[in-house]
């Protein structure tokens, strides 16, 4: 069975740090990125940073310089350092990774979200 488990959100003060964490199970033996979106009330799920296979990193313009992605490739696991955090960080932060179970074609699979609140 495919599982994606996210953890590490909470609440937070503005200008504070929280790191998240996401595991894949190891049915998903193929992994070509992994990545971390997130949604706000009333807003479309956007994405935050994702990373590749081999380690190439992309942030959304609003988290650079603030955010780091990093993946733990033998743990199926990626990482999300979130620092300085601001109130529009506000979201439910949702895993995403592109793997295969099968070795032959790629698939989506969504974490259950974790919600990270910024507070004044």
């Amino acid at each position: 069975q495919v599982q994606v488990v996210e953890s590490g959100g909470g609440l937070v003060q503005a200008g504070g740090s929280l790191s998240l964490s996401c595991a894949a199970s190891r049915s998903i033996f193929t992994i070509n990125r992994m990545g971390w979106y997130r949604q706000a009330p009333g807003n479309q799920r956007e994405l935050v940073a994702d990373i590749t296979s081999d380690g190439k990193t992309n942030y959304a313009d609003s988290v650079k310089g603030r955010f780091t992605i990093s993946r733990d490739s033998a743990k199926n696991t990626v990482y999300l350092q979130m620092n300085s955090l601001k109130l529009e960080d506000t979201a439910v932060y949702y895993c995403k990774v592109r793997g295969s179970t099968t070795g032959r074609f790629w698939t989506d699979y969504w974490g259950q979200g974790t919600q990270v609140t910024v507070s004044s």
